[in-house]
């Protein structure tokens, strides 16, 4: 009997599951490079993604709180969409509505990825009961503003954080192999590749299901992946 109560006071003693699995921070590239077309194809293209029926799904299942952020050149960087907890469908359909939506911000800037790294990672203090804390970052060029993104990695991995990218590699050649080296960081990060602009939206799709289902193995290493569309 005394084990048995051993064993229940265990039981009732340990400490619940976190009603958030994943805090998810969509950070888009909006610098000079990315014209208006481009810009329109990233949020309508990241709208549809999650929109997509596993992805919701998956996103409900997590209770995911995600939010958007616009980012450019050194102290450019804008949340746009707050942070959105996924607690059902409906929530995820006005989320998806709002980015599809969403203004943008700067048009003639730089790229200063380092500093939307350590802008993202500010954000997550708002989430704290979250289990998973991930940034996912879109762009179509490299660093050239503000700190190196290596020089961060420490302070991100630190605080718990993993870093996915999405490189769109339409004015930058090999820029997936880029971001692998500079950009990515944590257990199990990886970079999707876009050859084109118009290819962002599936692999946004490949990406968001990959990041929520933790599709990535446990204890894996940073993953270098090359999509059919990235290269003929």
């Amino acid at each position: 009997m005394r084990a048995l109560v051993l064993s229940l006071g265990l039981v009732l003693s340990a400490p619940a599951a976190p009603a958030c699995d994943i805090a998810l921070v969509l950070a888009v590239d909006v610098s000079g490079s990315v014209d208006s077309r481009e810009f329109g194809i990233q949020m309508e293209g990241l709208a549809e993604a999650l929109l997509d029926g596993v992805i919701a799904e998956a996103l409900v299942r997590a209770q995911a709180q995600v939010m958007l952020v616009q980012w450019t050149g050194s102290s450019r960087q804008r949340v746009t969409v707050g942070w959105t907890a996924m607690e059902d469908f409906a929530a995820v359909e006005g989320f998806a509505a709002a980015v599809a939506s969403d203004p943008r911000v700067w048009r003639n800037y730089s790229t200063a990825i380092g500093e939307a790294l350590v802008f993202s990672a500010r954000q997550f203090d708002a989430v704290p009961a979250c289990a998973r804390r991930v940034i996912d970052l879109s762009g179509d060029g490299i660093s050239n503003e503000g700190a190196a993104p290596r020089e961060i990695h420490a302070r991100l991995r630190a605080a718990g954080i993993t870093g996915n990218a999405l490189a769109i590699e339409e004015s930058e050649a090999d820029l997936t192999a880029w971001f692998f080296e500079n950009v990515i960081l944590g257990e199990g990060a990886f970079v999707e590749t876009a050859a084109r602009f118009d290819d962002y939206p599936a692999a946004t799709r490949r990406k968001l299901l990959r990041e929520i289902t933790r599709a990535t193995a446990s204890g894996a290493g940073p993953e270098r992946v090359r999509t059919a569309a990235a290269r003929p």
